[in-house]
């Protein structure tokens, strides 16, 4: 639902098309969005239309690059490994 809406805004029924689930569900599924701050919507007529707020994403983005370092560190230790246990990859296996 995120990339769908990060196309453009959309209508529930729009949504719903992209789916195999039913309309409540995609409802739910928006409601635990909204509530999260990830999207907003708006009413345009009789049709409720959502909008991505990504602002929440980026936040989380940066916490977690915070741990990168780990990440990186553990990879990186990992793969001294290996080489040492079974010798340097070899070309086009």
């Amino acid at each position: 639902m995120l990339d769908l809406l990060a196309e453009h805004d959309r209508p529930v029924t729009d949504l719903v098309e992209h789916f195999d689930i039913s309309q409540p569900s995609v409802s739910d599924h928006l409601r635990v969005l909204r509530e999260a701050g990830l999207v907003a919507a708006r009413r345009e007529g009789r049709k409720r239309v959502y909008r991505l707020d990504a602002s929440p994403l980026k936040e989380l983005a940066d916490w977690v690059k915070e741990f990168e370092r780990f990440w990186t560190e553990k990879l990186d230790g990992l793969g001294r490994y290996l080489r040492k246990k079974h010798g340097p990859p070899e070309e086009n296996a």
